[in-house]
């Protein structure tokens, strides 16, 4: 990363930093009166004019339509995005069967810059740099301080054909941070989304499982 980039979003980060969590919260005990949590609703803004918009694989004729929520930090989300999304995507996505959306869930800072940089490279790009930075997670989750995590996140964008130029203007988007965790807080509270990953397919929210039971439901709601 260029030296621009380190010393611009990094007094970025500080000034973000300073008005919102410092450390990564218990997915299990997220709620109104955890101490990150709540500071990370404080910090969303229901008046920023941005339109985000919903990340989406798939026919939209589809009889079945899988939400993800789901935090780029999260281990038991990488396991899905690894393992088993890659065959829902064969089976079902890419047959038409199923509309898959993915939505992001902000339990810590990083999943939120990962975030910013999975979307800088636009909606074609998006799941394939989300993809990268799934398989990427216990590298960059694990480089040391806030100028080192960000160092690995650009490392990704980059593969993904991100100059410093643009990942350094994501970044610093700080209307589009706070309309992000805005957009964030009212998906979570509409589908009482707690933990990552959840799945609400067809309207049923359902908690994370392994392939064969993700093909089971997939299959009975095609059959409804």
């Amino acid at each position: 990363m260029g030296f621009k980039v380190i010393r611009t979003t990094g007094l970025f980060f500080l000034v973000i930093g300073a008005i919102f969590w410092l450390q990564q919260p218990n997915l299990n005990s997220v709620g109104k009166n955890h101490k990150n949590y709540s500071s990370l609703l404080a910090f969303a803004d229901e008046n920023v004019e941005v339109t985000i918009a919903e990340m989406t694989l798939g026919s939209e004729e589809a009889e079945v339509h899988i939400v993800e929520y789901a935090s780029y930090t999260c281990p038991h989300c990488a396991t899905f995005h690894t393992e088993i999304y890659p065959r829902l995507k064969k089976d079902y996505i890419e047959t038409g069967k199923v509309r898959f959306t993915y939505r992001e869930v902000y339990f810590d800072k990083y999943g939120l810059w990962a975030s910013m940089i999975a979307r800088c490279a636009g909606p074609e790009k998006f799941f394939g740099l989300t993809d990268l930075i799934y398989k990427s997670q216990e590298k960059w989750t694990r480089a040391g301080d806030d100028a080192a995590i960000v160092n690995e996140l650009s490392k990704l964008a980059r593969v993904a054909g991100l100059n410093d130029q643009k990942i350094n203007t994501c970044l610093e988007d700080t209307e589009k941070l706070r309309a992000l965790v805005e957009w964030f807080k009212t998906n979570a509270s509409n589908d009482e989304i707690k933990s990552t990953p959840s799945f609400v397919i067809n309207g049923e929210k359902f908690s994370n499982m392994g392939y064969d039971e993700f093909s089971s439901i997939i299959e009975s709601k095609i059959s409804q």
